[in-house]
């Protein structure tokens, strides 16, 4: 029996997805659990995974397409089986759809053609204007080009009337404007109006000027647009910071036993197998969260949702902002597995290509500075989590013991709770019960 693909929810505030590419052309085979497409949200592109298994009947949307959460994307069905994929996802009628594989279409050339309406109400009129003028010649309603590829465009300084198409009927997409940029650098690789000028500019400074320099030139002022990411990571810590009354709990820890013990540990493991730091922390985070179900929690209204799985987030710095990956059931995993789960997934969020579930069903999270050489810092919470745990660097200290001064290997951690579901008493308790972990880390390996 055919089954629809739609656009999965991909975050907690997600609200629609871009389809950036088809991994599974149509009228391939694809299993359950093989990656059918990627996704691009405000923070990441994301590998989705098909929940069937069978043949791409139909690609309900082109690459390059904004589509709201579920919505369908797709038709996957059994192999020789005959679907009826209009009366499968209440499509059209065939006469106003124009080719069988663009079903959206029509409502691309009408959002399309909106986009170009409104375009001139927010300049006023001379700026359709310019950018009619310098081609002359498009086709009605303006040139045809998928928002991620307008977006991309806008931002790049881009004139589409320059840009070939490959979509459907000269359809702009994203890989089109990418094919531009990497042939833009080839069409100016050497001004040559350049060469009368160079000799006076070798002849100014024989070595690099400092970017500040008496006598040299002011640097300008420079506005960088943010990124999708970065623009997602504002908005909500400044929803968490708004409508979230933090509070704040710091605890300093005994890393030496941690430390020595980890040092045992990866002695007899090679490469990958090794354990960090963090991997110790997610667990001793996860065991202490079974004896605190408020911090393993959310609100929702007047109600707190005690979440049953312990699942740790653990956010991951990247380019234009950061990501958090999440490792399941940490509370149950041996510190081998929580390291073998969680270097891949930083490992793709970094390069931009998670998986779904490497960032769904996080129910706390921490955030880790320590290889920054950062003695203390607080975290803002990641909503709906009722808390977050801001890690700072394993630092040599001088520290009194018996009455003497001794160097010793000491830790700040501080956890940022949500007030409306826990307390200042509720929060140290769970610090302290957290040292027990950190302090005799073979409790973590029992």
């Amino acid at each position: 029996m055919a089954e629809i693909v739609n656009m999965p929810k991909l975050g907690f505030d997600m609200a629609e997805g871009t389809l950036v590419r088809w991994v599974v052309g149509e009228g391939e085979s694809v299993e359950k659990g093989a990656v059918l497409a990627e996704i691009e949200t405000d923070k990441a592109t994301v590998e989705v995974e098909s929940n069937y298994e069978g043949v791409v009947v139909r690609h309900i949307v082109d690459e390059g397409t904004p589509v709201p959460v579920g919505d369908p994307i797709a038709v996957i069905g059994a192999p020789d089986e005959e679907v009826d994929v209009d009366a499968l996802i209440g499509a059209p009628a065939e006469e106003e759809r124009p080719s069988e594989k663009q079903v959206e279409e029509p409502a691309e050339e009408a959002e399309e053609e909106a986009v170009a309406e409104e375009a001139p109400q927010e300049p006023a009129a001379p700026k359709p204007e310019k950018e009619a003028a310098p081609e002359g010649a498009q086709l009605p309603g303006g040139v045809r080009a998928s928002p991620l590829a307008r977006r991309m465009a806008e931002e790049e300084g881009i004139d589409l009337q320059a840009v070939d198409g490959s979509g459907p009927k000269g359809r702009i997409v994203k890989q089109d404007i990418q094919a531009y940029l990497e042939k833009k650098p080839e069409a100016k690789p050497a001004p040559a109006p350049a060469p009368a000028e160079k000799p006076a500019e070798e002849e100014k400074p024989a070595v690099p000027m400092p970017f500040y320099q008496a006598g040299g030139p002011t640097p300008e002022d420079q506005r960088t647009p943010r990124s999708r990411l970065r623009q997602a990571v504002g908005r909500r810590m400044v929803e968490s910071k708004q409508q979230v009354p933090h509070f704040y709990v710091t605890h300093e820890y005994d890393m030496q036993p941690l430390m020595d013990l980890r040092k045992q540990v990866n002695a007899m493991l090679v490469g990958d197998e090794r354990i960090s730091v963090n991997d110790f922390i997610i667990k001793a985070v996860a065991l202490a969260l079974r004896q605190f179900p408020n911090l393993n929690a959310s609100l929702d209204g007047d109600e707190i949702i005690h979440y049953g799985r312990i699942n740790i987030g653990v956010a991951v710095a990247v380019e234009g902002g950061l990501l958090t990956v999440v490792c399941k059931d940490a509370d149950r995993k041996p510190l081998r597995q929580i390291s073998a789960e969680v270097r891949p997934m930083v490992k793709r969020a970094r390069a931009g290509k998670v998986k779904s579930d490497d960032v769904e069903g996080s129910t706390f999270s921490i955030s880790n500075m320590g290889m920054y050489d950062v003695e203390h810092f607080v975290a803002i919470i990641n909503p709906p989590e009722a808390g977050i745990l801001a890690v700072g660097s394993a630092m040599q200290v001088p520290v009194v013991q018996d009455g003497e001064v001794k160097p010793g290997l000491r830790m700040k951690m501080t956890i940022s709770i949500d007030h409306r579901v826990s307390d200042g008493a509720e929060g140290a308790q769970f610090l302290q019960m957290l040292a027990n972990y950190i302090e005799e880390p073979m409790r973590l390996l029992l």
